[in-house]
């Protein structure tokens, strides 16, 4: 598959993710589309493209947004709790949601964005007082060469490095992720379920998020957790929630975070009504019915099931009222206050958890 843009000469940086076909084409093996491209082709993505035979990245040093978050707004919950991240994000995506909130950043087409080498990024982030970097906003896997320069820097000045990601990657992405990433919260939409991806995202079907997932545990590096976006009428299956529940039971393990996010209408979609919180409760029901023990609702501040509980006495272990932390009942070995049951939550509460200064710096 190919974009219809044609190139003519170098920009960005050449790629590292593809290879050279016999028939002459290149193929990207940046994401699970396995994009063919001939001389000066782009990939669907929009931002890979061919010149002289060779695979270029061209929004290398190109970034879109840049803002400073807590690192519950990605979400995530089990690492770094309360930490205070950097965002950025590049065009194009490899995926075509029909509902995305970031579609002007990731349905765009065109290799656009302020100048940002590495370097700069990390500088930004340490001159903002941020603990890591989140690549965000769209998939960061098209971006992966840059992502990893910029990781590495960053975890040389002591900053970890978060993945805001659909999933939808190859094993030499994947591979490429154990120089620099240590977080990875994969998002399904609508639970995966066939019809569902195919109708409003455009890819065939969800397998390769699952063997993304089983690749990652498998090396054993980085955390991860798991969203699922639950769009009233057309993606809020039970059954296919089950399935995809089950599956997270089985292969990572009951302790893995699953956040259920409420959708609101966006983009292409703004018929679509915002998700019922009685329709996410069922979703987060179906999550502890098959022994997960850590089930979120995300995008309804204040609800009960922002919180995390006690697996051992069910008693609040970090209470929340959107990304803020109201209540830490943790020790410091991470076990539960009162009675000492061990979480899997990675790292101390940060001392940034009550600071509400965030803000966009590149926009």
């Amino acid at each position: 598959m190919s974009h219809a843009a044609r190139l003519t000469e170098p920009a960005g940086k050449a790629a590292e993710l593809y290879r050279t076909l016999p028939n002459g084409k290149v193929q990207c093996t940046a994401c699970a589309r396995l994009c063919q491209l001939g001389e000066g082709q782009t990939g669907l993505c929009g931002v890979r493209g061919v010149v002289g035979g060779t695979l270029y990245l061209l929004v290398y040093g190109k970034v879109m947004a840049g803002h400073v978050d807590p690192i519950e707004k990605k979400p995530v919950v089990h690492y770094r709790p309360g930490s205070k991240i950097f965002s950025l994000a590049t065009s194009g995506c490899n995926w075509l949601c029909r509902y995305c909130q970031n579609f002007d950043i990731s349905q765009r087409r065109k290799v656009e964005g302020t100048d940002a080498p590495p370097g700069d990024m990390v500088a930004q982030a340490l001159a903002h007082g941020c603990e890591g970097l989140a690549y965000t906003y769209n998939e960061p896997s098209i971006f992966m060469e840059y992502a990893r320069d910029v990781g590495k820097i960053a975890r040389s000045k002591g900053l970890f490095n978060i993945f805001v990601s659909n999933g939808y990657d190859t094993p030499e992405a994947v591979a490429m992720m154990d120089d620099f990433l240590d977080c990875l919260t994969v998002d399904f939409k609508g639970s995966g379920e066939k019809e569902f991806v195919r109708s409003y995202i455009g890819i065939p079907d969800a397998d390769p998020i699952y063997q993304t997932l089983l690749e990652v545990k498998r090396r054993g590096k980085v955390h991860v957790e798991i969203t699922d976006l639950i769009v009233p009428n057309v993606g809020e299956s039970l059954d296919a929630a089950t399935k995809m529940c089950r599956w997270v039971y089985d292969n990572l393990g009951p302790d893995t975070p699953v956040h259920f996010l409420r959708f609101h209408p966006d983009y292409k979609m703004t018929e679509f009504p915002w998700t019922p919180v009685e329709t996410l409760e069922k979703h987060v029901k179906v999550g502890r019915g098959v022994g997960l023990n850590y089930v979120y609702i995300g995008n309804v501040p204040g609800h009960p099931d922002e919180s995390t509980y006690c697996p051992g006495c069910g008693t609040t272990l970090i209470k929340r009222y959107g990304y803020q932390i109201l209540e830490y009942g943790l020790d410091k070995r991470n076990r539960c206050a009162r009675c000492g049951h061990s979480t899997p939550i990675v790292g101390p509460l940060s001392r940034s958890y009550a600071d509400d200064r965030f803000v966009p710096v590149i926009s």
